[in-house]
């Protein structure tokens, strides 16, 4: 079965994050710049005009289409590399995924989202999955 990840980041973290995938074989993903807040509400920054609060943070926003038992290894390379400790580190989010289509070779499942030298291919699953 095929899952998703959507990972919510802080944007001084993506580079760790995109080389910590690479490294495990995640080479497909996307991401993208998205606003709001957790459970800090957002921050206060003091400026010349005196203190301000702003509550819509720039966070990156990062999705991986994976087979189910690549997972867990890809949830723990995204929490080692994007802590802090702080408030605010994000949150990840999974889901089920039915279907997958590579639409310029019409592959579906698996197959549609393998990739030359990926985590399946390394570990020497790409034919079994």
């Amino acid at each position: 079965m095929l899952k998703k990840i959507e990972a919510i980041i802080r944007e001084d973290k993506v580079n760790d994050v995109k080389e910590a995938l690479k490294e495990i074989g995640i080479l497909g993903l996307s991401m993208f710049e998205i606003r709001g807040h957790g459970r800090q509400g957002g921050i206060t920054l003091a400026g010349r005009s005196g203190t301000y609060q702003v509550d819509m943070l720039t966070k990156i926003q990062v999705n991986i289409i994976l087979s189910e038992h690549n997972l867990e290894e890809t949830i723990e390379a995204i929490l080692r590399s994007a802590y802090t400790g702080e408030t605010g580190d994000g949150l990840i989010f999974v889901y089920p995924v039915e279907e997958v289509i590579r639409i310029r070779t019409r592959e579906r499942g698996h197959e549609a989202v393998m990739y030359p030298g990926d985590i399946d291919e390394r570990k020497g699953l790409a034919a079994k999955a």
